[in-house]
Parts: structure tokens; sequence; C-alpha cells
């Protein structure tokens, strides 16, 4: 009888277009997979644009692939494909398995080279690319983008999402029939409703009776910063009370600033900070429609605190609306102002959500989430060797 494959067997060529120059959930996932994944005695190697100065050191062996800055934002690279150099190097590392977090032309070129070689590929999918263009007066292109993405993952042998929402939305698309969860886990040691700190907070002017609604995020507006200030109009109209915390910076920030007069500006924090800053808070509130996962949900909830997020996202997987939150339809200013409004008028319906949130928050193990992947590189590799 065959042997089981074991993690340590696996050879797995990791292929991203933002690995670790600019930090955000989806490179600090895949690091976090890495990192695990060396931990069981497995082989990664890592084929990423690189730059001088990245945000953060990577896990594994990095090899950089050729790649340009993206006009208009200078900081992201375009992967281009795959050189010479970069060939050889995975033609030496042999790998059994390759996995791909982008639909760009270096995941497309490390397809086609894995394809011509019988070896299975896993794309992880870690953003909705199609959304991306509606911030940009650009939603008429959608169905073509989908259509690309489309053709994309129904050549790969099975896709990874990090939520069962975002699952059920890649069928609806028809990107592939073996879609498998890659859920994603949050560190308690940064994490947690412990962390609040009310000196932190009155150093910013927010009084300890004040009720803050958090915006967590890079400020660009994918991230709906656009309905998010309409939002805080709308309860500034219905007359309740708040104070806006905003933590994260980015390219956005002065049409942010004009769009939420009076508005608290953190900055980007990052570690112990970061969770200092979130537990201060008292309401999440997270209008992206961009999200597979919303990471920043589930660390919102470990703070304790209710997250009100559009049910568009992964974040419908994570908040159980009435219980830990609300969950917002269609995701007008109005309606998640409607949404809000509860927590501004009923401190303890806040704290008794926030409660609720933090508990559920428990149920996210980061080695337990890595393993499942490593189970199905593993099972992909069965399945195309039978």
């Amino acid at each position: 009888m065959a042997m089981t494959m074991q993690t340590s067997d696996l050879r797995i060529a990791l292929f991203s277009g933002n690995y670790n120059y600019v930090r955000d959930g989806a490179n600090q996932a895949l690091n976090r997979l890495v990192e695990y994944l060396l931990r069981q005695g497995a082989q990664v190697r890592v084929y990423a644009p690189t730059v001088d100065e990245p945000a953060f050191e990577p896990q594994g062996d990095l090899v950089g692939v050729p790649s340009v800055a993206i006009p208009g934002r200078a900081e992201y690279r375009i992967p281009l494909g795959l050189s010479k150099e970069n060939r050889a190097d995975l033609e030496a590392f042999k790998p059994n398995i390759v996995h791909t977090s982008s639909p760009d032309p270096t995941g497309h070129a490390a397809l086609k080279w894995a394809r011509k070689r019988n070896i299975p590929v896993l794309a992880s999918v870690h953003t909705r690319f199609e959304t991306y263009p509606r911030y940009y007066g650009l939603g008429f292109t959608e169905p073509w983008i989908e259509g690309i993405l489309r053709r994309f993952y129904n050549r790969c042998d099975g896709l990874v999402a990090p939520s069962q929402s975002q699952i059920d939305t890649l069928r609806e698309q028809g990107m592939h029939d073996d879609i498998s969860i890659w859920s994603r886990g949050v560190d308690r040691t940064i994490f947690s409703s412990d962390k609040r700190d009310l000196e932190w907070r009155r150093s910013l002017g927010i009084a300890d009776d004040d009720i803050a609604i958090v915006f967590l995020g890079r400020l660009v507006m994918e991230k709906g910063l656009d309905i998010f200030s309409e939002t805080i109009v709308q309860l500034r109209k219905k007359q309740l009370p708040h104070k806006v915390l905003v933590i994260g910076d980015g390219p956005a920030r002065g049409w942010f600033e004009k769009a939420l007069p009076g508005g608290i500006f953190a900055g980007f924090q990052t570690g112990a900070d970061l969770g200092r800053a979130l537990a201060s808070g008292d309401i999440f509130f997270n209008p992206s429609v961009t999200e597979t996962f919303g990471n920043v949900t589930l660390e919102a909830m470990a703070c304790g605190l209710p997250v009100v997020a559009s049910a568009a996202t992964g974040s419908k997987s994570l908040v159980i609306d009435g219980k830990s939150g609300g969950l917002v339809e269609n995701g007008t200013a109005n309606c998640f102002a409607d949404a809000i409004a509860p927590y501004l008028s009923d401190t303890s319906l806040c704290k008794e959500h926030g409660a609720a949130g933090e508990k559920r928050s428990l149920e996210y193990s980061w080695d337990a989430i890595n393993q499942a992947v490593a189970d199905t590189y593993i099972r992909l590799i069965e399945a195309r060797a039978s």
C-alpha cells in the first residue's frame, strides 16, 4: 500500500504579486503560511517582485521576478512574468506543487510552466479584483475582468478562498468547482479586549464616555472611504453623538480628512500599538466590498468591538447579524447609519455584541488553518498522480 504523503514531503513554489514590499492582510497571511510550512519541514520557494526597502522581512527564500511600478500607485508593482533565471531556478527547485496568489502575468506564466510539467496548481483568492474598477469609474469593465479571472482559475487544479461567503460567490461566478476554505487566524497576543487603553484615548481627545466609531485600513478609495464618510454625515444628521477614530494611512488621507471634519487620525499603527488602538475604539465600521475575508473584521472582533459591515464580503462569514454586529445588504450610507445608530444610543448593546464577537473570534487558530492549506496541496498532488 502506498504511503500517504506528509507535509514534510511538500516542495512548494509560491507566486505572489506582493509578498512583503507593502504590508497588507493577504501577504501577511502568505508569510504566516510559509512560516508554518517551514516549521513542518516542507520546502518553500517564493517568487515575487522585490524592492530595496520592503515593509517587512520575508519568510522563506524570496526570488525576485521582473516587475514595474503601477502608474499612479507607484508603491505597488505589476509582476511581468518569469525571467530565464526564474525558470532555471524553478527547474532546479523541482516543486511538486505550484501555489499562485495573484492572477497577474507572473501567475499566468507559473500556471503555464506547471501545466507543461504536469505539476498541480493551487490558486488562493485574496481580493475581489473584479470590483476594483468601480472605484475608478470603470465599472463597465467588471464582466470582462470576470471572464479573464474565470479562464485563469479554471485552468488551476483547485482554489482556496478565505470565507464560505467568498466560496459561494466564486462558485456563482463559475470560477471553479473545487474550492476549499483557507480561513484567517488572529494573533491573540496583539488583538484582545484587554488591550483597551483609556489613557491613550484621552490623549487623542476621546473622553471615557465617548463612543468612537473606528475605521482601520489603508486609506485608498477601494476600501469604501466615500461610503464611510457619507454614513458619518447621516449619523450627524440624526444628531447621534460619536467620535470617529481612523487608524491607517495612504494616498487618500487628505481626501478622507476633508470628508471627515473632526475625525481623529491616529496614523499607521502596527503590532501592539495597532492592538491598543483598535481595542480603544467602541464600534468597528467596515464598509469595504473588496475583501474576501476581512482580517480587520476578525481583529476588531478579537478586540471586543461590535462590527457593522457589508454583507457582500467575507465579513458575512464572521459577523452574526444582530448578535455580534450588523450586516448591511445594500451598502448605502443610510442603511449603514441605521445599523450603527442602535450602538450609539445603547452602550450595553455595544458591550454585549462586542463580547459575543470576541468569543467567536477564538475559533480561529493559525496553525490549524494553515494545515488545511497543506492538506489541500497533498490532496491535489495525490489526485494528479492517480
